[in-house]
């Protein structure tokens, strides 16, 4: 009995160590003591869908991830009245920094935004320039670095930088909540449910609107992936439509470093841009 007991001791003893091997810790990592590159998680990004991820940058590297090029058309308006809005974004980019082994920051910037509307009634109007600046943190609270499952919180604050009239002159934030599962047959799965507080289209007031999406994904061959997505948005704002999309796309992981991604998403409701075109890139260093 005696020596029953001391082998099974021992195999828990062994089975700890190896668990604490397999997840070694990483607390003592900060922006300026960095996680070095052996201890440094699988790469994981906030694009291309539009489900966030709820994994952080590793602490004291830095993520960019960015459109090289996007394109939105949007014909069928709610007010039926045969609008064309077109609209192209050059390189708005994510730039992260890991803060701590579970938290960083991110700033997104668009550099240059062109819209181009096309009204029967009052012609044809051109806006262009800077867009509005977002500052986002990242707080993952488990999954960082193992499981089947991962959730994080990333409260954010867009600034009203915007010229030419491109965006209302208001702050404005919310809470985003992102969670990741494994699911069987090599598939995962991303949900997303957040909360932005909005200025009034017309009035002085805020109201909230609700965002909630979900998302599969799946390897193809290779470093190729796909996924598929559903989205929507919905304001409490008297009148406002009901804006859902599907979204399709496709990664590829170019270096460990590296990924490329390309998709589209295509508007299912009439108050959401008929089709979004993309392309796009993320790095790590």
């Amino acid at each position: 009995m005696n020596r029953a007991l001391v082998s099974a001791c021992l195999l828990i003893t062994a089975t700890a160590a190896f668990a604490a091997d397999a997840t070694p810790d990483k607390s003592q990592f900060h922006l300026f003591n960095p996680t070095p590159p052996a201890l440094m998680r699988e790469m994981a990004t906030d694009r291309p869908d539009k489900t966030e991820s709820p994994y952080t940058v590793d602490a004291g590297h830095f993520q960019i991830e960015m459109d090289l090029a996007t394109y939105t058309y949007d014909k069928h308006n709610p007010a039926r009245d045969g609008t064309i809005v077109r609209t192209w974004n050059i390189a708005p980019i994510n730039f992260k920094v890991g803060l701590l082994n579970n938290v960083d920051a991110q700033f997104i910037v668009q550099p240059h935004t062109y819209v181009h509307t096309s009204d029967p009634a009052a012609g044809v109007s051109k806006q262009r320039g800077f867009n509005d600046f977002l500052v986002r943190v990242k707080w993952n609270l488990w999954g960082n670095d193992g499981g089947d499952t991962a959730f994080g919180l990333m409260p954010y604050m867009k600034l009203p930088t915007n010229q030419d009239q491109l965006g209302n002159r208001s702050v404005e934030g919310g809470l985003i909540a992102p969670f990741a599962m494994e699911l069987p047959a090599g598939w995962s799965m991303g949900l997303m449910p957040q909360l932005d507080i909005v200025r009034d289209t017309a009035s002085s007031g805020y109201h909230p609107e609700f965002v909630s999406t979900i998302t599969f994904g799946h390897d193809i061959v290779g470093d190729l992936a796909g996924y598929v997505e559903f989205f929507q948005s919905l304001s409490l704002e008297r009148g406002a439509p009901w804006v859902a999309t599907v979204d399709l796309g496709l990664t590829y992981g170019l270096t460990k470093n590296i990924q490329l991604d390309a998709g589209i998403n295509i508007g299912v409701t009439r108050a959401a841009d008929d089709w979004n075109p993309f392309i796009g890139l993320s790095w790590r260093f």
